[in-house]
């Protein structure tokens, strides 16, 4: 690894205050952007490793705020369901039949995928046992994540080996959070991640929120996916689910929240009143036949809206490219064309995810003293050509294979496509046999 990088000739997207974009290079050292312009100081062009740009736009890498890195190994096992079906019938017996091997070769295989489509950080809710697995995968290759436990004391259809008792569950959670939390200079952290309200007890979840906040740590969760899961919500407590989720303390600027697809007005209210943040998923909610999710109305109430693909099994790809363009094209059709421009979805794919996580000032961004996580993007192809606007020609037109060079901390994980932190063809190979290791198990606990 260079102690020093130069990326020349570039078109710079930076998503900064300014939304600057220019023709120019960007200078890092020890893992941080130290100049960036037209014309840097001479130390910059004797750095150790000179990056050629030319015909490229260089962005903040991407930041998904909500994926489950162990459930890759589930792609294509779980189609044509809705969500609750698709819970208690196909994931939930994967995860219980998840061996702490298959967990990380299920994590060693969505980072490959997330890096080779320029996602350099992610929010990442894991299933109940085996997070240290995943926890080793991202100090391993490289990767930025904050990655949390899931929690489930509570639930019908439940598989014995997912569901905890109250005490475990978040003496685990704060086990992991003791060990992991802030290593490797911060770039691996650890969240709070209760499943959703279905599966947890209010217990569980008042006590969360009142370890999260004394403790400055991240709650991620689901929220309002389905209407059936708001109908059960109601049912058992009386509220509707945010208002649920505020009764019982968690709400907040710590708090990012997947979905949110059916809110009524009191609901948009209180997550505009607290700054809770929200993590959009169109392509998933399309899949799992969700529903559209108020996205403009949420950034017109000063939400905090990101996005994330969230599983390989209701996705079926962890593709922030294809989260860009589909989140604008709903919202077109249901609003109009001038609804939700290139611009604010690029925005939501980097510094509104970096921000999500409380990492704004670190990432999110191109800006002198921030972290070197940064994605180079070929826009010199037949289908990116001509380019007169490269934040429209990159939300509307280019692809994750576009993307030739990413670079996390100021190391190049991926060079040229091809992956530096990881063996592709290993991850590839443990992968297949993790996965039929997996449907094995399943196949023989049904008999």
């Amino acid at each position: 690894m260079s102690e020093s990088l130069l990326i020349k000739s570039a078109t710079v997207v930076t998503l900064d205050g300014k939304n600057s974009v220019f023709d120019g290079d960007v200078f890092v050292e020890r893992g941080r952007i130290v100049e960036l312009g037209y014309s840097l100081s001479a130390r910059a062009y004797k750095a150790g490793e000179v990056i050629d740009g030319r015909g490229s736009a260089l962005l903040p890498g991407f930041v998904q705020t909500h994926v489950h890195l162990c459930q890759t190994l589930f792609r294509g096992a779980a189609d044509d369901l809705a969500l609750i079906d698709w819970l208690m019938n196909r994931i939930w017996p994967m995860e219980a039949a998840h061996t702490a091997e298959s967990v990380y070769a299920s994590a060693r295989l969505g980072i490959a995928e997330l890096i080779r489509g320029g996602t350099t950080c992610a929010l990442t809710m894991e299933t109940v046992r085996h997070t240290d697995a995943v926890f080793t995968a991202v100090a391993e290759t490289g990767f930025r994540a904050t990655v949390g436990k899931c929690m489930m004391d509570k639930g019908r259809g439940v598989p014995t080996q997912l569901l905890e008792q109250t005490e475990a569950s978040i003496a685990e959670s704060l086990d992991l959070l003791e060990r992991w939390h802030g290593q490797v200079d911060n770039r691996i952290r650890c969240c709070f991640a209760p499943r959703f309200a279905v599966s947890c007890s209010r217990e569980l979840l008042e006590r969360i929120a009142r370890i999260s906040n004394e403790r400055g740590v991240i709650v991620h969760t689901h929220a309002s996916e389905n209407k059936h899961e708001i109908e059960v919500v109601q049912l058992e407590t009386g509220f509707r689910n945010i208002e649920y989720l505020n009764e019982v303390g968690l709400t907040g600027s710590h708090v990012v929240l997947a979905h949110c697809v059916h809110l009524d007005e009191n609901e948009l209210e209180v997550l505009a009143r607290t700054g809770t943040h929200v993590a959009h998923c169109p392509s998933s909610n399309l899949k799992l036949g969700s529903g559209f999710a108020p996205i403009p109305e949420m950034m017109r109430r000063g939400i905090s809206v990101s996005l994330g693909a969230d599983g390989a099994p209701c996705n079926n790809r962890l593709d922030m490219f294809t989260e860009m363009r589909t989140a604008a094209l709903i919202q077109k059709a249901l609003h109009g064309a001038d609804t939700l421009p290139a611009l604010a979805v690029l925005r939501m794919a980097t510094i509104n995810g970096a921000r999500a996580l409380g990492l704004e000032k670190e990432i999110g961004s191109i800006e002198a003293g921030k972290r070197a996580d940064l994605t180079l993007v070929n826009l010199d192809r037949v289908h990116t050509t001509p380019h007169p606007d490269p934040v429209s020609t990159i939300v509307y037109a280019a692809e994750a294979g576009d993307v030739e060079t990413v670079i996390l901390d100021g190391r190049v994980v991926m060079r040229g496509r091809e992956l530096t932190t990881l063996d592709e063809q290993a991850v590839l190979r443990e992968a297949r046999q993790q996965s039929e290791s997996l449907h094995a198990t399943i196949a023989a606990s049904s008999l």
